[in-house]
């Protein structure tokens, strides 16, 4: 990297990087590129184009980009499951599905209650396989990431997939338009992004950080971890040392 590629706020962010690395551009074209994939044992990259309800795949062994799936019920966050398998939230679609090593495609939530989701946008797979995702209604607000229609729901809840039964459980149900999310290293903690303050300038835009139960079912706590003082937490990862990348 070199100061013509990123400003540089704070001199501890100048250790995580070899002064010779640079930012590489990949692909340029998407309206609004969203939730990277990575698949190390293929060596692509799976990412979302939202409005143009697109996804797209950058192969690594020879720098060329493909559209992997069109329409694709305007994917948002992806994510890999511990079985190497592409796990998806569409907006339009209104659910979380997992592509599988045959290239079907299964709906692994699409309704809470029997009223169906609002537009699933950020998702993350723990060891015991439960499958973790937010549901703000960003993808029915309008027809730019989605299809405009009412909450069936009534709320912008974090849910809980469980690994055996497929049982669908609210697990967080306070949040203003909870977006991404993370578990900690060792799972002992969820770290979920709230960035309500689209839609109001008193709303929250922070990250907090929740207490996971020692079954793996259940969350506590919920204080803020982060404020965003300029615009707003989105999707984001943790490193080997635990630092949140967003």
């Amino acid at each position: 990297m070199t100061a013509a590629d990123y400003e540089l706020l704070d001199p501890r962010f100048s250790r995580l990087f070899n002064a010779n690395e640079r930012v590489e551009k990949l692909f340029t074209g998407c309206r609004w590129a969203e939730g990277p994939a990575w698949f190390a044992a293929g060596r692509y990259l799976i990412w979302s184009d939202i409005p143009n309800n697109r996804m797209l795949r950058y192969d690594e062994t020879d720098g060329s980009v493909s559209v992997f799936r069109q329409p694709s019920g305007n994917s948002n966050g992806n994510t890999v499951d511990r079985q190497g398998r592409l796990i998806t939230c569409e907006h339009s679609g209104r659910r979380v599905s997992r592509t599988e090593h045959d290239g079907s495609v299964t709906t692994i939530a699409d309704k809470w209650r029997g009223k169906r989701l609002n537009s699933p946008n950020d998702v993350v797979v723990r060891s015991d396989g439960s499958i973790w995702f937010t549901d703000p209604a960003y993808g029915i607000d309008s027809d730019y990431e989605g299809d405009h229609a009412e909450s069936e729901v009534g709320a912008c809840n974090v849910y809980r997939v469980d690994p055996g039964t497929g049982e669908i459980d609210a697990v967080i149900t306070d949040m203003v338009r909870p977006n991404g999310l993370a578990f900690s290293l060792d799972e002992s903690l969820l770290y979920v992004a709230d960035t309500g303050r689209t839609h109001g300038a008193k709303n929250p835009a922070h990250i907090r950080v929740f207490n996971v139960g020692k079954a793996g079912k259940k969350v506590s706590g919920g204080k803020v971890f982060a404020d965003c003082t300029a615009g707003l937490f989105d999707g984001f990862r943790l490193d080997e040392s635990g630092r949140i990348w967003t």
